[in-house]
C-alpha cells in the first residue's frame, strides 16, 4: 500500500517545528529518520494531514555530554551517536544495545528520538532509556518539560506526548564508577524485532532488570545489589508472570515467560560477577 496523502512541510529550526505542530493541529506528525513512521504510513495505520520533516534542523542535530546526561537531540540519527568513539564509556548499556537494532542502513538514518517517540516494546532505545533511568525533554510553542522515561512510556506505541509537543531530546545517564551493565536479546534472526530483550544494570542503586516485548511497554523491575541466589530467581520468575505475555505469530507466551528467565538471569549474573 501507499500513504494516504498529505501535506509536507520542512522545517528549518525547531522553534519552525513546534510553531508548525501549533498551526497544524493534532492531526500533524513530525517526521525524522522516518524509519518506522514511513511504514505506518504505508499501511495507512496512521493518515495524518501533514508531515513536519526537522531532519535538517541543525539546532536538533547533536550529541553531547553535559550535566551527568548523554543528551542526544531529535534529528540526530542513531548512528552518529553509535559511532561516537567515547560511546562505549560514557553510556556502555548503549554501546551494547546498537548493533542488535535492526541494520546498520537503518541505524544510519533512524533518529533515537524517533524509536523513543514510536515507543514501539520491542525496541532497544526505549529500553535502554528506561533501564538506565533516562529522561525525555518535551517541548511546544511556550514550554518545556521533562519526564523520567517510566512516566513516558504509557502502553503499545502510547507515549505522554502531547499532541503539539516535540520530543526534543531524550537524555541517557552517563555511567558512575562501578556501575556495570549488561544487554541481550533473542529474535528469529538478526535485525528482527525482537521476541524478548533484556538490559541489566548494577550499582549503588541496587540491580534493575528492563525487558522489552513481552508486554505493552518496556517494563522495569528492581531489586537489591545484594540479592542473590534462589532469592533472586524467584524474583525473576514472579517478574516474568507480572508482565503477561500473550501468544502470537512469533513466540507463545510460555516461551515468552522462559526468555525472560533465562536471559534475565543471564545477564544479571553478568552485572554481578566479581570483575576480572
Amino acid at each position: 500500500m501507499k500513504p494516504a496523502a498529505f501535506d509536507y512541510v520542512r522545517a528549518e529550526t525547531g522553534d519552525e517545528a513546534v510553531q508548525q505542530l501549533r498551526a497544524l493541529g493534532a492531526d500533524a506528525r513530525i517526521l525524522a529518520g522516518g524509519q518506522s513512521l514511513m511504514a505506518v504510513l504505508n499501511m495507512r495505520l496512521a493518515q495524518p494531514s501533514a508531515l513536519i520533516d526537522i531532519s535538517r534542523t541543525g539546532d536538533l542535530d547533536y550529541v553531547r555530554a553535559e550535566g551527568g546526561m548523554l543528551a542526544v537531540g531529535a534529528a540526530a540519527t542513531q548512528g552518529s551517536v553509535e559511532w561516537r568513539k567515547t560511546l562505549a564509556q560514557e553510556v556502555p548499556l548503549l554501546a551494547q544495545a546498537f548493533p542488535l537494532i535492526s541494520h546498520f542502513q537503518i541505524r544510519n538514518r533512524g533518529t533515537v528520538c524517533g524509536s523513543v517517540a514510536h515507543a514501539d516494546p520491542s525496541a532497544e532505545i526505549p529500553l535502554v532509556l528506561l533501564a538506565l533511568g533516562g529522561e525525555v525533554v518535551l517541548r511546544n510553542a511556550s514550554k518545556r518539560r521533562t519526564l523520567a522515561a517510566a512516566d513516558f512510556f504509557q502502553g503499545m506505541l502510547m507515549t505522554a506526548r502531547a499532541p503539539d509537543e516535540l520530543l526534543e531530546e531524550v537524555r541517557f545517564p552517563l555511567a558512575a564508577a562501578g556501575q556495570r551493565s549488561a544487554f541481550t536479546e533473542f529474535s528469529a534472526r538478526h535485525g528482527d524485532f525482537a521476541i524478548v530483550s533484556v538490559a541489566a544494570v548494577a550499582d549503588t542503586r541496587g540491580l534493575r532488570l528492563a525487558v522489552g516485548g513481552v508486554a505493552d511497554r518496556p517494563r522495569l523491575a528492581q531489586w537489591p545489589a545484594g540479592q542473590r541466589g534462589g532469592e533472586l530467581e524467584s524474583a525473576l520468575n514472579d517478574f516474568a508472570w507480572e508482565l503477561e505475555a500473550q501468544d502470537d505469530a512469533h513466540a507463545s507466551a510460555a516461551f515468552r515467560r522462559h526468555l525472560v528467565r533465562r536471559l534475565g538471569a543471564q545477564m544479571l549474573a553478568r552485572v554481578t560477577e566479581n570483575p576480572a
